[in-house]
């Protein structure tokens, strides 16, 4: 058990890396020549964007399934709900640049011979707007399939199967052209946001730095939110829900707010991540994204929130270096780290190192 002056010590580190390592990077990127040793290439600052992104959306699966238990294969639909709105606002931007050069139809529409914008896409010319939906969207269905499977005292593998069912009809539902999102094709050849050009270096480094906000903020509300006394009753449902049944407490009550929660920060995670990729699609709701954010938190330490973080910036770090070398195993590579993870590790390396810790601590005392 972590004392408070130890959570307080974690929180500080994890916050002085986090925009030492962004700042360090930003500046070299925009302030240093392109043949200096200390150069940070675009690709880089887009790459850490993106990876910053994966760690918010793992922290998100880490507060529902570390602090309260529930074991969420659908939080990949979270993800990319922010990420398809944002899109319709970035295609809203584009205006008559289009291939067709329609001020009012994105390219896909005109290309399936749409007449009018839909209902839907109204208004999202504004980034008001967009960034009110980025929450409200996902917030209101994890709000109602939270609501309806807690009443229901849904729990167990049988909660898990009902998020990834989730997510798999949104990615059906998504890939039909009628639903006016693009279809298998999605959203993508974006040019600017907030009238800033999206390929510009200092658009760049202004994303990755709203990541690395984003992600800090989210940690620091985490960590209070969980700190509180609503936290506490999250860790008692976790370890003794019918106990805490018992004590007065709406149990449910408590499981759809955190789920909610843990659903925008996965939301913001999928609106910042596509200016920065250029493309959202729905391969995104694929279950196998919300699977694999799962290995992150369970690589890096379920129940530690730095440790989601150190988790998916470790596994996509090591994805993007071995695809390259290994693109057809290695699936099967993280598969075997899932299951090595396991049965060797069962608290991540955020565990391994509080246990390396600890000993050190134990001999210490022995030698004093």
């Amino acid at each position: 058990m972590f004392t408070v002056a130890t959570l307080r010590a974690q929180t500080a580190l994890f916050v002085a890396v986090l925009f030492g390592v962004t700042l360090y990077a930003s500046v070299c990127n925009l302030l240093l020549p392109q043949d200096s040793v200390f150069y940070v290439s675009t690709y880089t600052v887009t790459l850490m964007g993106k990876y910053l992104c994966y760690a918010l959306l793992a922290l998100a699966v880490d507060v529902i399934w570390g602090y309260c238990g529930i074991l969420s294969l659908g939080h990949g639909a979270f993800f990319a709900l922010g990420g398809y709105v944002m899109g319709m606002y970035l295609m809203r931007q584009i205006g008559d640049r289009g291939v067709y050069g329609n001020s009012e139809l994105p390219d896909f529409m005109v290309f399936l011979n749409w007449q009018e914008l839909p209902w839907y896409w109204c208004g999202l010319d504004h980034f008001w707007l967009a960034a009110l939906l980025v929450l409200l969207v996902p917030g209101l269905l994890a709000f109602g399939f939270g609501w309806l499977a807690f009443r229901s005292r849904v729990a167990g593998v049988y909660l898990s199967i009902m998020t990834q069912a989730l997510t798999y009809a949104l990615m059906l539902a998504f890939f039909r052209n009628e639903m006016g999102f693009g279809g298998n094709n999605g959203l993508t050849d974006f040019k600017d946001i907030l009238g800033f050009d999206l390929q510009a270096d200092t658009t760049r480094v202004a994303l990755m730095l709203c990541s690395a906000l984003a992600l800090g903020t989210a940690y620091l509300a985490s960590r209070l939110i969980l700190a509180s006394k609503f936290g506490r009753v999250i860790l008692a449902i976790r370890d003794a829900e019918d106990r805490a049944r018992f004590l007065g407490f709406r149990t449910q009550d408590y499981k759809v707010w955190l789920f909610v929660y843990s659903a925008l920060l996965a939301a913001l995670a999928g609106a910042l991540y596509v200016p920065q990729v250029g493309i959202i699609n729905p391969g995104e709701f694929s279950p196998l994204n919300s699977i694999e954010v799962v290995v992150w938190v369970a690589v890096g330490g379920r129940g530690t929130l730095y440790g989601a973080v150190v988790g998916a910036l470790l596994v996509n770090y090591a994805k993007t270096r071995f695809t390259g070398v290994m693109p057809e195993a290695w699936l099967f590579a993280l598969g075997s780290l899932f299951v090595l993870v396991t049965v060797c590790l069962p608290k991540g390396l955020a565990g391994l190192l509080s246990r390396l810790g600890s000993r050190r601590r134990r001999l210490a005392a022995v030698d004093a």
